[in-house]
């Protein structure tokens, strides 16, 4: 008898319904040539409840420097497609097993014109957490487990601005992370699908830091 894994927890039930449907803002079409990319969100359990796995990119890289992300990146020609890449990507940057994730689905594709990539989040259940780190320190800087609960506490959330006065979007401080740019974006659309999303004061504004200013001017 064929063995089945084990369902994912109820509490992302709401999310497997609408997730097909969530979509971010794009205001540019994507052109013929832009790069293939995936990225994982991936749910778990731990210690203080359900959580999301976030990692934080090397400050040394030239591209996306110093920013918190979803494990991620381009997908290769010897993937086979979206979801293999993400999984790939979340081993090689943190060290989760592939064989202990269960694929709840695949989100709609999102064009990031700034890097010209298409990208397609890949959603999964940590049926069978394993030890996480940064897999490699040239590239990954920190990897963390942070719990739903504290990226819904209205106290860690925030819309950010360029000095030049434009807003940003939504934004995340959690676990000594500022979370902004596509990944807050994301993740907000996450956490509403999800129905974890709690009223927040989104007239709460504030500059991006000087430092994460210069990090992100290398893109």
């Amino acid at each position: 008898m064929t063995e089945t894994a084990p369902p994912s927890p109820p509490w992302l039930d709401r999310f497997r319904a609408t997730a097909p449907r969530l979509t971010v803002p794009s205001f540019f079409e994507p052109p013929p040539d832009a790069r293939a990319a995936a990225v994982l969100i991936l749910f778990g359990e731990g210690a203080d409840g359900p959580d999301i796995l976030l990692t934080e990119r090397a400050a040394t890289l030239n591209k996306h420097a110093g920013q918190p992300a979803f494990p991620g990146g381009r997908i290769d020609p010897e993937d086979d497609g979206p979801v293999a890449a993400a999984l790939r990507e979340a081993w090689e940057e943190a060290g989760v097993e592939p064989s202990g994730v269960d694929v709840l689905c695949s989100l709609p594709e999102l064009y990031l014109s700034r890097s010209e990539h298409r990208v397609t989040p890949v959603a999964g259940w940590w049926r069978e957490p394993s030890e996480i780190a940064p897999g490699h320190p040239g590239e990954v800087a920190m990897v963390a487990r942070v719990p739903i609960a504290e990226l819904v506490d209205p106290a860690n959330r925030l819309t950010v601005r360029h000095p030049s006065g434009l807003k940003l979007g939504p934004a995340f401080r959690v676990r000594e992370m500022l979370v902004w740019g596509f990944t807050g974006m994301l993740l907000t659309e996450v956490l509403e699908a999800g129905g974890w999303d709690r009223p927040w004061d989104a007239e709460r504004v504030e500059d991006l830091p000087q430092d994460v200013l210069d990090l992100a001017s290398r893109d």
